[in-house]
């Protein structure tokens, strides 16, 4: 049977290591007053968009957020643990800050290719990539056609969209590859089994104002 599906991408709503500017990964903090708000003008941004299914990490603030953007509608939700935000390891909980010096530190956020987690134990890019199409291909397997609500992360999704788009795990945060992702900004990839992937809009926030 012939897959047509569209894609909408949700970045989390705003949480509290969000703001204290804590490094997050599966380190898991709630949603803030913002947070909410973000998630609910999502759910209102979409409203009117017909979903068959949600997913979202099995991290609690991506459950929250998906669960504020469905709202009473009759959406079912699913967890996909090749989702969850990528696994900083000892550097989780640590601040934004006092890691920006540490030479790894720099390779993650501006060298993929050459990242390899030694100093924190965690996950590396590769490992991201590989997992997260993963969890994408597993939800392609399961529907044939409509609107699917995908909620996860900063990293993850930043990634995900860039690999949709023609980028490779290595070179996907070129400047001209992807952009950081604003929490409860909006990206929409449509698939068609023939087509591919093709990414309408990535980082949408204007609903957000």
């Amino acid at each position: 049977m012939k897959k047509q599906l569209t894609f909408y991408f949700i970045r989390h709503g705003k949480t509290v290591w969000n703001t204290e500017g804590l490094m997050q990964g599966h380190g898991d903090s709630p949603l803030t007053e913002e947070g909410v708000n973000g998630a609910e003008k999502t759910g209102v941004a979409l409203n009117h968009i017909p979903f068959v299914a949600a997913y979202s990490s099995v991290l609690k603030r991506t459950i929250a957020t998906a669960s504020h953007i469905i709202g009473e509608r009759d959406i079912p939700l699913f967890h996909h643990q090749g989702l969850n935000e990528q696994y900083f390891g000892t550097w989780e909980g640590q601040p934004v800050d006092t890691l920006r010096e540490h030479p790894e530190f720099q390779q993650l956020i501006k060298d993929p290719a050459n990242y390899n987690a030694v100093s924190n134990r965690g996950e590396t890019y590769e490992q991201l990539a590989e997992r997260a199409m993963k969890a994408l291909d597993d939800i392609i397997k399961v529907h044939n056609y409509g609107n699917i609500l995908i909620v996860s992360h900063g990293h993850t999704l930043r990634l995900l969209l860039a690999l949709l788009n023609g980028a490779t795990w290595k070179n996907h945060r070129d400047e001209d590859k992807s952009v950081s992702l604003i929490n409860a900004s909006i990206s929409v990839v449509h698939y068609d089994d023939k087509k591919g992937f093709d990414v309408e809009k990535i980082n949408e926030s204007r609903h957000l104002v």
